[in-house]
This record gives C-alpha cells, structure tokens and sequence, in this order.
C-alpha cells in the first residue's frame, strides 16, 4: 500500500510540475533495422526557480535519466543512461547536456530495443525535477534485407553520366545506416547509405549491392549498372557543338552577303547618279 501511496505521490507531483511549464519534447516514432544506428533528437526546458518556504530557489539540472518501458524513469527502474553512472551500456550514447539538450544515440539496435524510451530530468530541488511519460517509441525491425534504388532501374548508363544509388529498408524509413557497399563482391571505401558515382567510365560497371555492417542478412539484391564504352555522351556533344558552329557560320555568310549585296547597290546608285550629272554637264556646256 505505501509502494502505490508513493507512485500516487510522484504522479501528483509529475502532473503539477507539467503545469508549472516543465517540457521535454520527443521525436515521432523511429523505426530502425536491427544492427543499424538511431538517433532520438530530443530537448527539455526546466524550471527556472521554485519557492521553498518563501524563499525562491534556481534551479538547476543536476541529473539526466533515459529509460525503456518505464513510465516515471525512477526508483529502482533499470536505466540506459544515467549522467551519475559509470556503468552505462555503451550502445546507448547521450548526445545531450544538462542545459537543453537530451538526443540520446542507440547503435547496434537489438530486439530489446523495441521499446518506449522516455527521458527523466532531475534538479537540486525534488519538485523541479520531472518526467514525460509520452516517450518515443522505438521499433526494431529484425533481417529486413536492404535493397538498391536508383533513378534508373534499367542500369543503363553512357559514359560521362552520373547516378545515385541508396542502400533503404523496405520496412521502414532509417536516416542513419552503417552499410558495406559491394562490387562484384569486392567491398567499396563508402560507409554511408548512398553511394555517388560521377562521370561514369566502363570500370564503374558491375553488380552493386549493399548490407548492414553487422548484418550480413540484410544483403541486397544485387544492382546491374552497365556504362557504355562508345562514349554516346561525349560524341552527343561534339554533335551538337558541330551544328551550332554551322549554324554560326551559316548565319555569318548571310550577314556578310547581306552587306555586300548593300554596298553593290549603293555603289551602283553613286555611278548611276555620277553619270546623269555628267550628262547633264554636257549637255549645258555645248552650243
């Protein structure tokens, strides 16, 4: 009965410091491939002062506390990060501070994992201190295999082109993946989910295929990207560079018949009238 009469007490208290203006906000539910890394962008806004038998106390963070499946993060709740141990699991990474901040980091994610994480923080004063029950859900998916998406699903490419390839679950949306690209077998220098392949050459063609670092089950199907040799780019381009240069030319040659059919006629006109005024001349000057 003591046991319920403090959880009662506690849930009193968590209810009237959320009045006071207490907040911890928590991202939308994150889904996540297991062996994969996520990250939950949260912040808090403490209290800035209590009264304490008329006297008015600041506050100040003195304790940070995430935890799973717990409503409240406190008594003997098992914790995944608590900023007063030494023993914190090293998959769980706080991000945050005692400020603001609380993103926390889960890598390696593993099925106990899927869980509702919430975020606890503690100050100098006990009534300052405070806990969203909402939390974040967090579900793990386990073996999901990855597949390659591209822009272009024939793989088709000409020599001088540039594609994007993305390593994604079809299961859910994962921001962050530690992936192994692949080629032919071979594995590739490239760690993130996308791989960009520039002024593609003949040696850029082959199999591609990617997976979870830790998860050799999550192996895509492999990606066929053939790069022509003939170079069909480059030659579109000398093509076209070729036609604009005629019509240049072209264009210059009417220019240049233009002005001299022009000056053909004025001249002709000078003559023509040169040649009335001397007969005119004449004409005056004889007897």
């Amino acid at each position: 009965m003591a046991v319920w009469d403090k959880k009662i007490l506690w849930a009193v208290m968590l209810v009237l410091t959320d009045a006071l203006g207490q907040r911890v906000n928590y991202p939308d539910p994150v889904c996540g491939v297991k062996g994969s890394t996520v990250t939950l962008p949260c912040s808090f806004t403490p209290l800035k002062s209590v009264v304490v038998n008329g006297r008015e106390v600041l506050i100040e963070i003195i304790r940070v506390v995430w935890c799973k499946n717990h409503e409240l993060c406190v008594f003997t709740t098992p914790s995944v990060y608590d900023s007063e141990s030494n023993n914190n699991d090293p998959r769980y990474r706080y991000l945050g501070d005692k400020k603001g901040d609380c993103t926390l980091q889960i890598s390696d994610l593993q099925e106990e994992d899927n869980a509702n994480f919430r975020f606890r923080m503690e100050a100098n004063e006990p009534r300052a201190s405070f806990t969203n029950r909402s939390g974040v859900r967090v579900t793990v998916v386990d073996g999901a295999q990855m597949e390659i998406r591209s822009s272009r699903h024939d793989g088709e490419f000409k020599r001088g082109e540039s594609v994007t390839l993305n390593c994604s679950s079809p299961m859910c949306t994962i921001h962050q993946l530690e992936v192994t690209w692949f080629r032919d077998g071979f594995a590739l220098s490239e760690s993130g989910p996308t791989v960009h392949l520039r002024y593609l050459t003949a040696k850029d063609s082959g199999n591609y295929s990617c997976g979870l670092k830790k998860n050799e089950r999550t192996l895509s199907v492999p990606y066929s990207l053939h790069v022509e040799e003939g170079g069909g780019g480059s030659l579109h381009l000398i093509v076209r560079l070729m036609v604009g240069g005629l019509l240049v030319l072209f264009a210059v040659i009417v220019v240049v018949c233009v002005i001299k059919r022009t000056a053909k006629k004025v001249e002709d006109s000078v003559i023509y009238s040169s040649g009335a005024i001397y007969s005119t001349g004449l004409r005056q000057t004889t007897p």
